[in-house]
């Protein structure tokens, strides 16, 4: 019992710690107040997801109010291992909070893109393509090993399974947003697995895609107009030319030379 109460301690100073950010990252993606069709989840996954997500966070919330809730589906487990649920809740609090940062407003709750959506590959994305689900499937395993329980083992299994499931419509969405530019990135980091012999993004690969979309928008060599002219399908969403002439920090024709010797 002792034991319990001291895991108990750890994993409600932890919730305590990542929810408000949480909370605050979710509010912050939603100040647009965009509606976002849930439905091109899929019937299933609207059926199972998220009912799987509220039965893992009420057992999580029964067992850090008082573990007899949940004894029976605890298992007896050695302390060494709940205290490596410790460590392994420390990284994935580490990992959810980066991720978190590096998503900014494009954080949402479904497969759907937001208006404004931006593609991000930095921070936790320049190692794999979804880093939030496997920060969710480490908690997953973490509060589980913490509160030595079973229920909450098997429900974290099947939400990540459930995620992977709707991985693949969400990508889909995104290639139709980003094009080739997410194609690429798909070639780089894998989606949920370390890919260390891969680089997230191939520099020579990505230019001479962009070069050949300017050919084709041109009909010609890059020239300063053709590079201008071709700068919508260089950048669908507002970017560096859009910003820079916005706030009209950098002349027309200066902008234009930097960017044909770029490409």
């Amino acid at each position: 019992m002792n034991h319990d109460q001291t895991f108990r301690a750890v994993l409600i100073a932890v919730l305590l710690l990542i929810l408000p950010i949480g909370i605050y990252h979710r509010l912050k993606s939603q100040a647009t107040c965009e509606r976002l069709d849930r439905w091109q989840e899929g019937p299933f996954i609207l059926a199972t997801l998220r009912p799987v997500g509220i039965a893992l966070w009420l057992g999580l919330i029964a067992w850090a109010i008082d573990p007899d809730w949940m004894v029976w589906s605890s298992v007896s487990l050695p302390t060494w291992l709940r205290w490596t649920g410790v460590g392994m809740i420390a990284i994935a609090c580490g990992l959810l909070l980066w991720t978190l940062r590096c998503l900014g407003k494009n954080l949402t709750d479904t497969v759907v893109t937001r208006q404004q959506h931006t593609l991000v590959i930095h921070g936790p994305y320049r190692w794999v393509r979804h880093p939030f689900y496997d920060s969710a499937a480490l908690l997953a395993v973490a509060v589980s090993l913490i509160a030595a329980n079973w229920f909450l083992f098997v429900t974290g299994v099947v939400l990540f399974c459930l995620f992977i499931i709707r991985t693949r419509t969400e990508e889909e969405n995104l290639v139709a947003r980003f094009g080739d530019s997410y194609r690429a990135y798909m070639n780089g980091p894998g989606a949920f697995c370390l890919e260390l012999e891969r680089p997230c993004v191939a520099p020579d690969t990505a230019r001479s895609q962009r070069r050949r979309r300017v050919k084709r928008a041109t009909g010609s060599r890059l020239s300063r107009t053709g590079c201008f002219n071709a700068l919508p399908l260089l950048w669908p969403t507002e970017s560096f030319f859009d910003k820079a002439c916005r706030l009209k920090r950098i002349s027309r024709s200066n902008l234009t030379s930097r960017l044909a010797h770029y490409y």
